[in-house]
């Protein structure tokens, strides 16, 4: 537990944080309507219902304002940037930005349950209201449409159902669209849809403008009402709400008055307007730089159908494990597909390797390998940073890749390289002779050097043990590129290996994550 908070505090702080918030917007609202005086008319008919709805409609309204920010890849690169003066624990919590993510989306899923169960508890019983004969409160509430503007009760006549408020209002219709687009987003989103049916993820998580869009109009028909201040100072509920229902002939005093009611004004728009400006900013500049020229140098077809391409693209910059989005607009114009850089800073091209793993990347492959004249147009977003980008800042460093994963270490090794060679004396890694021969071929297939990759699977409470016993006073960094059953077993490692004591050695894991 310890080790866990020495890696993880800024997690732990961000995601309390984010509970508390959630905690306190739903507590608060709840108690808000619950016992708020301008809704005293309103929980006659709804009764608890009410704050449910308007509670959960708060949380939502946060979750929203957030989910977007950990997808802006450049302002995550940006702060990445901004942080290369910060301790590196602070730096690597960026890497956690899909898994607050999906954290955000389900809790927008469970909220946006609540929020739906309790306003199919408030159409019945706005149903019910309309519909009962009695002199009780609600049903005297909901037949004051009948004297003008003065209506609580948005179901009007007996005939009128709950279906049909619900789709044929504002607030009804855009409240099953918003559910819709988000249950499909959620479970397209799923690690087989994802790894098997990428285009379906891809496709339905756009989505999430018809979301907006919903979530911008949703409440401006404002069915759910309030008695107006005004109102409520002339005619307090507390004092007159009875005169309702037992009005005297010829009343002259101010309790005699109806209560007038207004609509609950619109806010969605006000917690989700920054973060959507912020994300189209975003995705100008993603078109922006997807419209530079990209120029392909070099087309490599290696083994088991492992395509690189070597290119050149003005002003573009790389560090070390940063990755790109690629799009071939001959096999689809909105597809972008991220893969790792394999290629070194000090090269005058950048590279990636891609496997055949998908439609989309056999498809890549094909029109690669045809003998036309002219190849396919690529077009390039990106770079963006990644865990691997600190990896410089180690003195140890332990790269781990598993199948196509070790692509990003192809890049680190080569700057290694060349970093060695050049004598650069702000090199902090001092270790980076862990390797050996496999194969009889002289160069590695994917990093292009001498020197190659051990294959096979560990034993890792070996290797980490002898890490530590031959760096007892370092702090290594261990990279991961690679799936999610293999990143828990190093992070246990690194946590049983790591010791409490600051003078000793101490493991930080870092994964791939994009």
């Amino acid at each position: 537990m310890g080790n866990w908070l020495v890696n993880h505090w800024f997690s732990a702080a961000v995601l309390v944080t984010w509970l508390g918030i959630n905690i306190f917007l739903f507590t608060y609202y709840f108690l808000l309507f619950d016992w708020d005086e301008r809704y005293f008319y309103t929980r006659a008919i709804l009764g608890s219902a009410l704050a449910w709805a308007r509670a959960s409609a708060k949380c939502l309204n946060f979750n929203s304002m957030l989910i977007l920010l950990p997808v802006c890849r450049n302002l995550l690169s940006f702060l990445r940037g901004t942080c290369s003066c910060c301790r590196r624990t602070l730096r690597k919590q960026l890497d956690h930005n899909l898994t607050f993510h999906k954290l955000v989306a389900y809790a927008l899923v469970l909220f946006t349950a609540v929020h739906t169960i309790a306003h199919l508890f408030n159409l019945e019983r706005y149903n019910q209201s309309q519909q009962a004969t009695d002199r009780s409160l609600p049903a005297i509430l909901s037949k004051m449409h009948l004297q003008g503007s003065k209506w609580l009760n948005p179901i009007h006549s007996n005939q009128t159902t709950v279906e049909y408020v619900a789709f044929t209002t504002i607030p009804g219709l855009t409240g099953v669209i918003i559910t819709l687009a988000l249950i499909l987003m959620v479970t397209s989103s799923t690690e087989f849809i994802r790894r098997n049916y990428f285009e379906v993820f891809w496709y339905t998580h756009h989505l999430f403008i018809i979301y907006f869009a919903g979530l911008f109009i949703h409440g401006i028909a404002g069915l759910v009402r309030g008695q107006t201040e005004q109102s409520l100072e002339e005619v307090h509920p507390y004092r007159c709400a009875l005169n309702l229902t037992d009005r005297a002939e010829n009343c002259s005093y101010d309790c005699c008055k109806d209560p007038e009611f207004g609509s609950i004004p619109a806010e969605s728009w006000k917690w989700v307007l920054a973060p959507v400006l912020l994300y189209i900013f975003e995705r100008i500049l993603r078109v922006w730089r997807a419209w530079q020229k990209v120029v392909v140098k070099k087309v490599v077809m290696h083994p088991a159908r492992v395509l690189e391409l070597q290119m050149q693209k003005k002003g573009f910059h790389m560090e070390v494990g940063q990755y790109i989005f690629v799009n071939c607009p001959a096999i689809s114009l909105l597809e972008w597909h991220p893969f790792t850089l394999t290629s070194a800073p000090e090269e005058d091209f950048f590279s990636i390797h891609i496997r055949a793993a998908g439609d989309w990347t056999e498809r890549l492959i094909d029109a690669f390998q045809q003998q036309k004249p002219e190849m396919p147009r690529i077009e390039v977003d990106g770079p963006f940073g990644t865990a691997s980008e600190d990896v410089f800042q180690y003195e140890v460093a332990m790269l781990v890749g598993a199948g196509i994963g070790v692509t990003p270490f192809a890049s680190i090794l080569k700057s290694i390289w060349y970093k060695f060679q050049q004598a650069d004396q702000a090199l902090k890694t001092k270790k980076a002779n862990n390797v050996a021969l496999r194969f009889d071929t002289p160069m590695d297939t994917v990093t292009g050097l001498r020197h190659k990759t051990i294959f096979g699977r560990p034993m890792w409470n070996s290797e980490f043990s002898a890490v530590a016993a031959a760096h007892p006073r370092s702090v290594v960094g261990v990279f991961l590129c690679g799936p999610a059953a293999l990143a828990k077993s190093l992070q246990k490692s690194c946590h049983q290996h790591s010791s409490l004591d600051p003078r000793k050695v101490k493991f930080y894991f870092n994964k791939e994550n994009f």
